[in-house]
């Protein structure tokens, strides 16, 4: 189901069309409650080797096969019923809301829920975010054609069922209102009621997750204000991260093609290994796998040395370079938010053996390394320094999270770095011999300030 034209019927009154918003946004996050509590029941299954088999090399090698087979099995499940369900998904319902992709919501549901579940649960290093976000624009693609909605209501309500996604899978609806309007800012319909919608289905969403239980991760932390002083070094904390996010765009890009063309004629081949070599470190280091939403309080309370948090940055940045190319639903948010802790944690501690500092600061330098790398990788800053602040309740912070969102955002930019969704949908567009839209035309240059307008 597209977002291009639509046969021409009366469109439906601004009432039922919240109602139906609402609607969208509880039964995204009554999916989204199910998936969270599927996945953590079975990522615990590493536990149950090492209960039984200890960590020996037998332990370690069943591991990998388990893993292995989870992975690979996911793959298939993924490449023969719906293709476009692998990765993130966010760059998908990009193109629907351009009218350039189409939602397949019969395929993509039980898809993305069977092979998200498989996938996360075998440890690969990616999130839960992906997953959601799809099936949340799913279901909204779903009461769309049933409804024979216009263009205008489906992208409204597209984009009402993403936002509910992302609030299902973090819990934060207020950073899931900001991400529609700011990161699909050349795609949303700026209509009050397109506006009203979002914020209904993000708020309904995570109302529904509260009221069936929900099992969001929990990643509030121990903040405290940071004086003025210190300002300068979240905004050399922005440079640094600025750098990561362009790197960490441009590695994503070069792994999935490289991945394609090596491995054209066997694509299951990086599940098999992927697969493996997590399901090994599942056992020997398991703060190297797995999305990282359960670890981020761990890494912030661990006072963990420099060194180690060193090893996990590389291992952490490897693991989400080579998962996310498998060809199986996941998305890139978590992992992306546990580097950044890691790296925010090294620079805290820096920070902490050069100055004289504050309580809670490597914590401090952790919540807005979050903030700033996300806006460094998807362009979209204020979401950064929201997301950072809903999710880990460090809302002391906003003025260094503004300091460092910005600051790495605009070197990013001045990188030549572009938003990581947009350069995936092209990507997807290409391969899939789709002429690129005269409003993509030239769409190599920075995106900012200078963005051509919405059509």
């Amino acid at each position: 189901m597209t977002a291009g034209d639509r046969p021409a019927r009366a469109p439906i009154s601004d009432g039922l069309f919240y109602l139906l918003a609402a609607i969208c946004g509880a039964l995204t996050g009554v999916v989204g409650a199910a998936f969270h509590l599927v996945v953590d029941t079975l990522m615990v299954w590493p536990s149950w080797i090492v209960a039984r088999f200890g960590h020996g090399i037998g332990a370690i090698l069943l591991a990998a096969a388990i893993a292995s087979a989870i992975l690979v099995l996911a793959f298939f499940l993924t490449r023969r019923i719906a293709p476009e369900a692998a990765g993130s998904g966010v760059q998908e319902i990009e193109g629907a809301m351009e009218g350039l992709r189409e939602v397949r919501w019969r395929r993509i549901l039980p898809v993305k829920f069977v092979a998200g579940v498989l996938s996360l649960s075998s440890g690969l290093v990616a999130g839960r975010e992906g997953p959601t976000i799809h099936m949340g624009a799913s279901i909204a693609a779903a009461i769309a054609e049933r409804l024979k909605f216009q263009t205008t209501e489906l992208r409204g309500l597209l984009a009402a069922g993403a936002a509910a996604g992302l609030a299902a899978a973090f819990n934060a609806p207020l950073a899931a209102i900001l991400f529609i309007i700011e990161e699909t800012r050349k795609q949303f319909a700026y209509t009050f009621r397109a506006y009203t919608a979002v914020i209904i289905a993000s708020a309904s969403s995570a109302i529904a997750m509260e009221l069936v239980g929900g099992t969001a991760p929990q990643l509030k932390l121990d903040n405290a204000e940071m004086p003025l002083s210190m300002l300068p070094a979240f905004l050399a904390l922005g440079v640094l991260l600025g750098g990561v996010g362009w790197l960490f765009n441009r590695t994503i890009l070069f792994m999935l093609d490289w991945t394609a063309k090596t491995f054209r004629k066997v694509p299951f081949v990086p599940a098999l290994v992927v697969g493996a070599v997590v399901g090994a470190l599942a056992l020997i280091l398991p703060q190297a796998v797995s999305g990282g939403e359960l670890l981020i309080p761990g890494l912030v309370a661990g006072h963990l040395p420099l060194a180690t948090l060193a090893v996990l940055v590389v291992l952490r940045f490897i693991g989400a370079m080579v998962s996310y190319p498998v060809g199986v639903p996941g998305g890139i948010f978590s992992p992306m938010l546990t580097l950044a802790t890691a790296l925010g944690l090294i620079i805290g501690l820096l920070v902490e053996a050069a100055l004289p500092t504050p309580p809670l600061t490597s914590a401090a330098f952790a919540i807005a390394a979050m903030g700033g790398l996300f806006a460094a990788t998807v362009r979209a800053p204020l979401v950064g320094v929201v997301l950072a602040a809903e999710l880990t309740g460090g809302y002391a912070l906003i003025l260094p999270l503004i300091v460092t969102c910005m600051t790495s955002n605009a070197v990013a930019q001045a990188l030549g770095g572009r938003p990581i969704y947009e350069l995936l949908l092209e990507r997807t567009l290409r391969l899939s011999g789709q002429a690129m839209p005269p409003s993509r035309a030239g769409a190599s240059a920075p995106v900012g300030v200078d963005d051509p307008p919405r059509p």
